[in-house]
């Protein structure tokens, strides 16, 4: 940091060396054209310069001419250049009115001074930026040339030139912009910034190659998710880190886009979900909200998008008071930027414990319950199935009960995929909880629903952190089975859908999330290898671990688009569902009688009786 300091000092310095030699040679001229006058012979003369010259650098420092990269001089530095000139003219003239020898200031003589000034100072100062147009230079700040990272910027407009300038700005970025691709035949062959444009950007693949490119930068923020995906595509049949501009949808506040990582997401993601606004508006706004499992990944961005609904008060309730105290944290900022109304209410505790669920009801009185609360990791609770059923089965029972002894008017419990013919004690005890909500809907006035789906997207837990861990790690990169897909949607999509499911609701509801085409786990590691800027298999091992217990290799097929009811919202069908509604106060008794005295896998038996879909997987017997 010192040297630095010192750097930029030296560097003002022979700024302000050259400018007062540039105002003495100024003033030389002007005498000598206008007066035909030799400067040196007046009397005086170095005193009456002095004060010149002090009066005109402290303008120049005023106006902030001292501190200029000069690759990027522009309008905004020539406007302040000529501010800087002519309130430093004033000045003198208004001083040389009552001090120094007569005649000496004149208007005629300040127009030439000011005219010799502007075209040598403004001159020095934009040598370099006319210099790298006429190639002389690559465009790049000194010192980023040696040890940097060859990168290419794609799109070659105000994006582009944002990236450039961060890059050059930014001492903890270490690229070296090679050259611009872009798909404008009219920008193609000239230069930004020195720097030259390449296109189309199809080409990309052979830009990357010729160049021995290491990264590739996205600088077009307005670009839909459609192109944006295809773009990454043809960039990740190279092994390059790819980094982007935020999309014009994602920057949430006023301050410029930094540039980001590309994620997995932005490969997988499908379009825009459409959702009623206005409908989940009207459904959430003044209303008691409680959210339950409000640290986790789907009930902390439940938590985030039912606060811009402006419900009157939102409660978080869950039993890990580490995520839920960084949920609350993350709502109180906005609360406080955003100045809204909602009173926010965190309590910690878990939802098998009747007595503190009961007070959380009894106090505060929620209109509307989301309830995520649940242990969802299949390979663990396959030896810990006596937790699986506290938390899962008498969990959703005890706020189901609730929900309807203390008159709420709609509770929406989030289930999985995994519910549908499990083959895991987490997923039969989701089919359960599907069967409890039924129940209850089938007894109470409080309308009962459940909204099912599958994977998503860098929740605690999946895939994606797992993979971005292992590859920051330099591999190996351990997958289940070279064959195994799954359906996967990212975490805000998969809560609109919620929130939207919840609005259709009026009672029983299974609703079906579409989750899309099914993805192959291999394909995601490999994509995520690249994106790193790695090759798969040779830089970074993929390997093959065997199916966990319980797991399956194919997820079931969620929607069956001619056998479900379709809703208002494409992404959301109904489960046509014809099976009797079970009396569940019987199982639930045996549970609460049994559960913990019992060895694990007489639990899964245990939860068979009401899931009876549920195979047991024998590789799991202990």
């Amino acid at each position: 940091m010192f040297k630095k300091e010192n750097k930029r000092y030296f560097r003002t310095i022979q700024f302000i060396l050259i400018d007062v030699i540039i105002i003495l040679f100024a003033f030389w001229f002007a005498l000598k054209y206008v007066k035909d006058t030799d400067l040196f012979s007046i009397d005086r003369w170095w005193l009456w310069m002095l004060i010149i010259i002090a009066a005109k650098i402290c303008f120049l420092y005023v106006f902030n001419l001292y501190s200029l990269l000069l690759e990027f001089v522009g309008f905004s530095e020539v406007t302040r250049f000529l501010g800087a000139l002519l309130s430093s003219n004033v000045l003198l003239y208004v001083i040389f009115m009552f001090i120094g020898p007569d005649n000496f200031i004149s208007l005629n003589l300040l127009v030439i001074t000011a005219m010799t000034e502007f075209v040598l100072g403004m001159g020095f100062r934009t040598s370099k930026r006319f210099l790298i147009k006429l190639g002389f230079f690559n465009g790049q700040v000194k010192g980023k040339v040696h040890n940097t990272i060859p990168t290419l910027v794609i799109g070659a407009g105000s994006g582009g030139k944002l990236v450039f300038d961060e890059i050059n700005k930014n001492p903890n970025l270490q690229n070296r912009v090679i050259a611009f691709v872009d798909d404008d035949t009219e920008k193609i062959y000239q230069r930004l910034n020195g720097v030259p444009i390449f296109g189309p950007i199809k080409n990309i693949e052979d830009y990357i190659e010729k160049y021995n490119i290491k990264e590739v930068i996205i600088a077009i923020a307005n670009i839909k998710q459609e192109r944006l995906r295809e773009i990454i595509e043809w960039i990740t049949s190279s092994s390059v880190k790819i980094r982007r501009l935020p999309l014009m949808t994602e920057i949430t506040d006023q301050h410029e886009p930094k540039i980001v990582d590309v994620k997995i997401e932005d490969l997988l993601s499908r379009d825009i979900v459409c959702l009623d606004n206005e409908g989940i508006s009207d459904f959430l706004k003044d209303r008691i909200v409680l959210v339950t499992g409000a640290g986790g990944s789907i009930g902390s961005e439940l938590c985030t998008q039912i606060l811009s609904y402006n419900p009157r008060t939102l409660i978080l309730f869950d039993i890990y008071e580490n995520t839920t105290y960084d949920v609350q944290l993350d709502l109180r900022k906005r609360i406080d930027l955003e100045q809204k109304n909602t009173h926010l209410i965190t309590l910690i505790g878990s939802v098998y414990n009747i007595s503190r669920i009961e007070e959380v009801f009894r106090m505060y009185k929620p209109e509307i319950v989301f309830h995520a609360a649940a242990y969802k990791h299949v390979p663990l609770m396959e030896d810990s199935a006596v937790e699986a059923v506290r938390t899962n089965v008498l969990g959703t029972y005890n706020v189901a009960k609730l929900a309807n002894k203390y008159y709420v008017h709609k509770m929406v419990l989030v289930s999985t995929d995994k519910a549908v013919r499990p083959t895991n004690v987490m997923g039969a005890t989701k089919s359960c909880c599907e069967k409890i909500i039924q129940y209850f809907d089938h007894i109470s006035d409080t309308s009962y629903s459940a909204v099912r789906f599958g994977n998503v997207l860098g929740s605690h837990g999946s895939v994606v952190p797992l993979f971005k861990k292992q590859i920051a790690e330099g591999g190996p990169v351990t997958i289940t089975d070279k064959k195994i897909t799954r359906y996967f949607m990212t975490i805000p999509e998969a809560v609109g859908l919620i929130l939207q499911s919840a609005v259709y609701a009026t009672g029983g509801e299974i609703f079906i999330l579409d989750m899309g085409e099914p993805v192959k786990i291999i394909d995601m590691a490999e994509k995520m290898i690249r994106l790193s800027g790695f090759i798969p298999h040779v830089d970074i091992k993929i390997v093959e671990v065997g199916l966990r217990p319980g797991e399956k290799l194919y997820e079931e097929l969620l929607v069956d688009k001619e056998n479900n009811i379709k809703t208002e919202n494409e992404k959301i069908f109904i489960e046509r569902n014809g099976k009797p509604i079970e009396d569940i106060e019987m199982f639930i008794q045996t549970i609460n009688d049994q559960f913990e005295v019992i060895s694990n896998q007489e639990v899964k038996k245990l939860v068979q009786q009401l899931a009876t879909t549920y195979i047991i997987d024998d590789k799991t017997n202990n």
